[in-house]
């Protein structure tokens, strides 16, 4: 069985199922900061904010559910404003099929067109997939972040990443 799986940007009806996605990931408790997904409305307010303000935002949707995205939101100080940070996840389901590559080029690709130099991140260091992704879309690691995150007791080391567009 193949799906077709659209990668497309976020709109507002996304983001019932975005919420889902982002929740399922989160629960996981192993790749993203958050521990569950922030309150609908709070879910709600950042996809809004994202199409109002430009942000790229991209979605990979199979029969209307969203299944994986990618956001690069620029930041808001003058001094920073060419830089964006980069938050993505997938479904567990829809792993290991490619459509990270697919998910984070859509997002760069955007990103580059709203005229943005640099985009950052930050990466569980025990995250082997998610490191080797980025670093084959051009990312280059910048420094570790000694016991940034903490899971269920455990410290996780954070690598930060970054790709400037030349």
């Amino acid at each position: 069985m193949t799906e077709e799986i659209a990668i497309e940007p976020i709109r507002e009806d996304h983001v019932e199922s975005f919420h889902r996605a982002l929740d399922t990931v989160s629960r996981e408790r192993k790749y993203l900061t958050f521990l569950e997904a922030p309150p609908l409305d709070s879910v709600r307010a950042f996809v809004k904010s994202n199409i109002v303000e430009g942000h790229p935002q991209v979605v990979a949707v199979v029969d209307g559910e969203v299944v994986g995205w990618c956001d690069i939101r620029r930041n808001a100080r003058e001094t920073h404003a060419h830089c964006g940070s980069l938050g993505m996840g997938i479904m567990p389901a829809y792993r290991d099929r490619g459509l990270g590559r697919r998910l984070i080029t859509a997002a760069l690709d955007a990103a580059r067109e709203l005229g943005l130099h640099r985009v950052e991140l930050h990466v569980h260091a025990d995250n082997p997939r998610a490191i080797a992704l980025y670093e084959k879309v051009g990312f280059v690691r910048e420094g570790v972040a000694r016991d940034a995150v903490k899971i269920d007791g455990r410290f996780i080391d954070a690598i930060q990443m970054a790709v400037i567009f030349g």
